[in-house]
């Protein structure tokens, strides 16, 4: 598999393709933002915009793998899907029927990411998940809505009195800390990767809004019962066979210590690519084998800690200038790059012996970032600051 090319569609394509490049392979890249980390790892890029369930840009995405695909020579290995499918599995099967879907096939993320039939079926496998309903609310306190098919936490507001919009949900409120289980899945197993913590930062519009994860140390004291992250491998497994799922995914948990529910699966390599891609098998090398196949063994966990957060911008950057990054930043805006005030910036890396030391290390390092950011002409806040994906973190929708 060395030195094969991949095509890799997404918002944002810069984890996908490092991941690639850990992996030996030679990534051909179309998203939204074309960071200048993208496209200084992309063997080629075709820019795209807007959102992938609507039509219009569905034929532009299936035009630019066609097109990378022949720059590649025509023969790369398959197509490896981010962020943004998650509501277009009608796109993802026209994908699939062009090129080799290295991923989660149409069918399961319909199952996965289709809020009414994922909460039956979680019923059906006795999973614990939080109440959903399209109907009118007469009491909306209890519950939040979100957008089908949304990710990054900030498509999610506080329920508002009458019947769902038009693609979107009610879900019910539920108590408990934020955490991911991130696994391989190759249709019967699941191969455990980490139990992540997450955290949000809210904006004035957005509350929920997604800002990183931490990846625990190897001989770190887990954060949860032994008991309840037994339950929850248990439980992915019964989706993962329940829908055939492949490759890598994870799982969204919230728990209060006593018990748990499953708010979602994210069928797809997620935000913490970054911050898990540090064994002796690179995860994306064992993406692609458990898509073709089964699953490799993935070595031990590595023994330190490491975290990620999204950096965004405290204020309006009317023209991002030449910036002389530091190496743990990721997801670089390119010169002359417009970024609004509350939308991402970038993301920032950091390692530590444990959790602790490594997010002490991530404020240190983003406080350090601030510092070092050329002053900019600043406007007044715009009360509708673009929407950035979890899994698209840096480069925000910033055109």
């Amino acid at each position: 598999m060395a030195g094969d090319a991949v095509l890799i569609a997404a918002q944002s394509g810069r984890a996908l393709a490092e991941a690639a490049r850990r992996a030996g392979l030679r990534p051909f890249v179309a998203d939204l933002f074309a960071d200048s980390d993208t496209l200084e790892l992309a063997e080629a890029h075709r820019p795209l915009e807007g959102r992938f369930d609507t039509g219009r840009l569905g034929a532009a995405v299936l035009a630019s793998l066609d097109e990378l695909s022949a720059s590649a020579g025509g023969r790369p290995i398959g197509v490896i899907l981010g962020s943004g499918f998650e509501a277009a599995p009608a796109l993802i099967d026209a994908i699939g029927a062009r090129h080799r879907l290295l991923g989660a096939s149409a069918a399961a993320v319909s199952a996965l990411k289709d809020p009414l039939r994922f909460a039956a079926l979680c019923r059906s496998l006795d999973i614990p998940h939080p109440a959903v309903t399209l109907a009118r609310l007469d009491e909306p306190k209890a519950w939040l809505l979100k957008r089908a098919g949304g990710s990054g936490g900030g498509h999610i507001r506080p329920a508002t009195r009458g019947p769902a919009p038009p693609g979107a949900y009610f879900q019910a409120r539920v108590p408990g800390r934020a955490f991911a289980l991130n696994f391989l899945a190759d249709a019967s197993e699941v191969h455990v990767l980490a139990l992540t913590e997450q955290w949000s930062v809210a904006s004035p519009l957005r509350p929920h809004r997604y800002a990183g994860a931490l990846a625990p140390g190897r001989n770190e004291a887990s954060p949860l019962a032994p008991a309840i992250v037994s339950a929850i491998v248990e439980a992915a497994g019964r989706l993962v066979r329940a829908t055939g799922l492949r490759g890598l995914a994870s799982a969204d948990v919230l728990s209060d210590g006593a018990g748990w529910w499953l708010t979602e699966i994210n069928p797809r390599p997620g935000a913490t690519l970054d911050v898990l891609d540090r064994r002796g098998v690179p995860l994306l090398a064992a993406h692609v084998a458990a898509c073709l196949g089964a699953a490799p063994a993935l070595g031990p966990a590595p023994e330190d800690a490491a975290a990620s957060q999204i950096c965004y911008a405290a204020r309006d950057h009317a023209v991002i200038p030449a910036v002389a990054w530091p190496d743990h930043v990721r997801d670089r805006p390119r010169a002359g790059t417009r970024v609004t005030r509350d939308a991402p910036l970038c993301t920032v890396l950091a390692g530590g012996l444990d959790g602790p030391a490594a997010r002490q290390e991530l404020r240190t390092r983003i406080a350090s970032l601030r510092d070092r950011l050329p002053e900019e002409e600043t406007h007044e806040h715009q009360p509708a600051e673009p929407e950035r994906p979890r899994d698209a973190p840096g480069g925000a929708l910033r055109r």
